[in-house]
């Protein structure tokens, strides 16, 4: 049976994230609030709980699963090579609504999808994020939704989506905006905007001129 904590109230805040940080070692799923819209996330290590979250949103091995961390120094780790962009633009615009795409440390096992070796990470900006992401360590997240369906920026909404099949619900009040992150690929020599979301082309450019827009 699912449970619902809301993270206004300190004691259910630290009941609720006890109680996530255990439903994801069992490879359970969670609904987490981030800074642009609910997620359901699982441990990024479990290959079943990827498999579980992948069925609850009634999504295919074709659209594989982003990871948020808690802390920029997670990214070196799960990495083989860092790019120079790629640090830039995580140090102007991490926390916050940047997802960036890598190629993954070959030693790393895990199963998020089709992704041909590569990862899209973000640190989100929210504190109830972080603070999941601090006890379970990197995280398998996305939006909280049914493929199809429009990604929540509520705890209700989410529920309402994806019922039973989640663990642990945490509510961290409305999102400000229901506008994704933006998604640069790093994978080649020139960063690529796959998808422009809350910071725009302008900003990254900004921060590394060469950045273009993937046709």
């Amino acid at each position: 049976m699912s449970r619902l904590f809301h993270c206004d109230d300190p004691g259910e805040r630290a009941q609720g994230l006890e109680l996530a940080t255990q439903a994801a070692a069992r490879a359970e799923l969670v609904v987490l609030p981030t800074d642009t819209v609910y997620g359901i996330g699982c441990d990024a290590f479990s290959s079943s709980a990827v498999g579980d979250l992948l069925r609850a949103k009634g999504r295919g091995r074709d659209m594989p699963v982003p990871v948020l961390v808690g802390s920029p120094r997670t990214v070196a780790g799960l990495t083989e090579t860092l790019p120079a962009a790629a640090e830039a633009l995580i140090e102007a615009f991490w926390p916050g609504p940047l997802t960036i795409v890598v190629r993954h440390a070959p030693s790393l096992v895990w199963d998020l999808g089709e992704a041909g070796g590569t990862v899209a990470v973000r640190m989100p900006l929210h504190p109830v994020a972080i603070e999941l992401l601090g006890l379970v360590g990197p995280m398998a997240v996305s939006s909280a939704n049914r493929t199809g369906e429009p990604p929540p920026t509520t705890v209700d909404d989410a529920q309402a989506q994806l019922g039973e099949s989640v663990s642990v619900y945490l509510d961290g009040g409305a999102c400000a905006a229901a506008v994704p992150s933006t998604i640069v690929d790093l994978t080649t020599g020139v960063p690529r905007v796959l998808r422009v979301g809350v910071v725009s082309l302008a900003e990254l450019r900004e921060v590394w001129p060469e950045t273009e827009l993937a046709p």
